[in-house]
């Protein structure tokens, strides 16, 4: 299996850049990990928040493949703690499909289209983070969970 990040738009912050860069490399060390930046919309702000969502709808829904198992990153999510995701996790591997893709959604959410496509929708926290911090602290979290599933020391409970 191959784990996929699909993301909106650059990361920005240098900071986030070279955190983002450890936990990829770190993760690649265990299993296949791309991040996928998509463009930006251009001239978002001439758009209603649920033409932005269907906008980028399509263009996040141009990277599935047939047999991707879906899985949508939002606030409004199923909350997991680091060991039920590593569960999680585990069973998605067990599953024998080629893709599980992990999708940031944009500043308003997600288009109903790509909530019916998805296996399941999570939440990191109820806190709202900046899209580009949540790159980072889902990276973290995919690592630390790879961690757990291999019983290595990095999680502490």
């Amino acid at each position: 299996m191959k784990i996929k990040l699909l993301v909106s738009g650059k990361t920005e912050e240098e900071f986030l850049k070279t955190g983002i860069r450890e936990y990829e490399m770190r993760i690649k060390r265990y299993i296949p990990f791309e991040i996928i930046e998509i463009p930006a919309l251009k001239n978002a702000a001439n758009f209603s928040a649920a033409e932005q969502n269907s906008r980028e709808a399509v263009m996040v829904m141009k990277r599935f493949l047939p047999g991707d198992v879906i899985i949508l990153l939002d606030e409004h999510g199923i909350e997991m703690r680091s060991k039920e995701f590593a569960s999680f996790l585990n069973r998605q591997f067990l599953t024998g499909n080629k893709n599980l893709i992990f999708v940031v959604g944009g500043p308003f959410g997600f288009d109903p289209s790509l909530k019916k496509q998805a296996s399941a929708i999570l939440s990191l926290s109820r806190m709202t983070f900046s899209h580009q911090m949540v790159r980072l602290f889902f990276i973290e979290q995919l690592y630390r969970g790879l961690t757990i599933i291999r019983g290595e020391s990095y999680h502490h409970e």
